[in-house]
């Protein structure tokens, strides 16, 4: 089936602060109480430089010391496990926040229209569960209730130091200020690079996924260093979009270092001369001194806050935009407010057909026409055939049939009744569907019968094995039905992964069975197997079976030519050879005429 349009990997998405509420509403709870913590902890190291200062008070008039003492130990004890269980839970809630995004990411992913699948690189959305999800940790941790924390301590150092000496936080203010400016400055593109950097590490997993998924195919056509030099080529421009964002990071260090040091000399200069000239005591510089310090080490947080604020927001751009994604609804859009229909299933022979198609046209949003005025039916118990030549449209239907994609003309009924007025859900339930390339999912053979009906009694997996001619595979292993598969059915042949599928579909009982070229990987034994089960399972439900091999389905009921998209002929065997040259040609090629 034709991919509709080009990959896209790129975000234009913008997120700030209000995107990031929604995310933390959940945890507010958790984030008050750190805040709280964060607020105490601010109060305590407040308290310790002035309690310093009545302490070298006392030494210097010499009165009691021990009380100021004790007091100073208390709050330099309290002030540390205030911090530390504020960083317990911070940490703790980052972590939620982490898991609370990966699972609105994964529920969106997994709930996107098809169509966004064939236009986004499966690495790149991978990247956004991973790489941008963690870097929300940091932001939920350093980059909100530490700003908070950090703007207390501020403000409250700077009341303090304006009690002892205004011309000393004059000074102060001048010198950390051209810092902090600068930093800030600098902060101020961090969010646009780092969401630059995460694109590219983004790119990078695709690629790597690209090259992981044909692995076998790239060792056997001696591309190994081709492929390495791709993905390292892509690891490199993650690395120099990285570096863009440690460079930039690089300057708000050196910005606020520049400004610590500049105040603090400038503390120690004025502050020695008004203490000669007797302007301030020696305890009033020492604590000045101290709550400089104070004042230091919410800046340098501050700073390094908001950098890492910016970063979460760039990779939060990532995030919002798979989350701004409109999922697929079980109720299509064009029939929304409507009550849906009740789902019947006809029984053989009944004149309404099971599935009826008419005048189908499907053409991809990148102009590519598909199909054109497509009509026939698939009568309840009966075995339909779609045939034709490479390109004709044939798996196109099935996915149309499946709801992957909306309909660009006509009409698909079930029942009598247009499929839109029918939840999806409720639809996919009647139906089975085996892709060509017949997925078998990283586990068990359990795990992946169990898939469509989880409730399916053991005897009834075995009974499924052994329609599809499995048994005596999943009994070659001690493991029984726990028997591991690999990472895509890896370690089952082509046509073992064929068949498991198959049976998978046949557990759930639907009404009608949609097989993509099912014997495409089946020896002639096997395909002889096959075609007893699926003549066996036409008894009680209708099957429509897209073949190129024409041996699997010259008994059907009948068989639909496709060619360029449109239905040139429909017919059984013997009639199609008679009426359709190009049935003919095709059952000739294949020793069938």
């Amino acid at each position: 089936m034709t991919t509709p349009g080009p990959e896209t990997t790129e975000t234009t998405a913008q997120a700030g602060l209000r995107e990031l509420l929604p995310l933390l509403r959940p945890h507010r709870r958790a984030l008050a109480g750190a805040a709280v913590l964060s607020l105490a902890s601010a109060a305590a190291a407040l308290a310790q430089p002035a309690l310093v200062g009545q302490v070298i008070s006392a030494v210097g008039s010499g009165g009691a010391l021990l009380p100021g003492v004790v007091a100073l130990v208390v709050v330099l004890v309290l002030a540390s496990v205030l911090g530390a269980g504020q960083q317990y839970l911070l940490q703790r809630t980052a972590e939620g926040v982490v898991l609370s995004t990966r699972r609105l990411l994964v529920d969106r992913l997994l709930r996107l229209p098809i169509a966004e699948y064939d236009r986004r690189r499966t690495g790149d959305l991978m990247s956004r569960v991973g790489a941008d999800t963690t870097l929300l940790r940091a932001t939920v941790t350093s980059g909100v209730v530490e700003l908070v924390g950090s703007v207390v301590v501020g403000v409250g150092a700077l009341v303090a130091m304006a009690l002892v000496d205004v011309w000393l936080l004059l000074v102060t203010v001048l010198a950390v200020g051209i810092g902090v400016t600068t930093a800030v400055l600098a902060s101020r593109r961090v969010r646009a690079l780092s969401r630059q950097a995460q694109e590219q590490v983004g790119a990078m997993s695709a690629a790597v996924e690209r090259a992981l998924s044909a692995v076998r195919t790239i060792r056997a056509s001696g591309a190994t260093a081709r492929e390495v030099e791709t993905v390292g080529v892509s690891a490199e421009r993650a690395f120099r979009a990285g570096v863009s964002v440690a460079r930039l990071e690089a300057l708000v260090s050196p910005a606020g270092s520049i400004a610590v040091q500049g105040a603090f000399l400038s503390v120690l200069g004025l502050g020695g001369y008004r203490v000669a000239t007797g302007s301030i005591a020696v305890a009033d510089l020492v604590a000045f001194i101290l709550y400089l310090f104070l004042l230091v080490m919410p800046l340098g947080q501050l700073i390094g806050s908001y950098t890492q604020l910016q970063a979460g927001l760039g990779a939060l751009a990532r995030v919002q935009e798979v989350l701004a994604l409109e999922p697929e609804h079980d109720e299509q859009p064009e029939r929304t407010g409507r009550a849906p229909a009740v789902l019947r299933v006809p029984s053989a022979g009944d004149p309404v057909p099971l599935l009826e198609l008419d005048g189908v046209g499907f053409g991809y949003p990148d102009g590519t026409a598909v199909l054109h005025e497509v009509s026939f039916t698939v009568p309840a118990g009966t075995r339909t055939a779609l045939v034709g030549p490479s390109g004709a449209g044939k798996s196109t239907v099935l996915a149309l049939l499946e709801g992957f994609y909306p309909l660009s003309a006509g009409t698909v009924r079930w029942a009598g009744t247009d499929v839109r007025d029918l939840p999806r859900s409720a639809l996919r339930a009647r139906m089975g569907y085996v892709e060509q390339e017949a997925p078998v999912l990283a586990g068990t053979v359990r795990e992946n019968l169990l898939l469509a009906a989880p409730d399916v009694p053991e005897e009834q997996l075995w009974r499924a094995l052994a329609e599809v001619g499995l048994t005596g595979v999943v009994r070659r292993s001690p493991l029984g039905l726990d028997v591991p598969v690999g990472d895509d059915g890896v370690l089952l042949s082509g046509g073992e992964r064929q068949r498991l599928a198959i049976a998978r579909s046949l557990l759930s009982r639907p009404a009608l069975l949609l097989l993509d070229e099912p014997t495409a990987s089946l020896d002639a034994r096997n395909e002889q197997l096959l075609r007893e089960t699926l003549a066996a399972a036409a008894v009680d439900r209708a099957l429509l079976v897209v073949a190129h091999r024409l041996s699997t389905v010259v008994d059907s009921d009948q068989i639909v030519v496709l060619d360029g998209g449109r239905v040139v002929a429909v017919g059984t065997h013997g009639e199609l050879v008679d009426t359709s040259p190009l049935y003919r040609e095709l059952a000739t090629a294949q020793l069938l005429v």
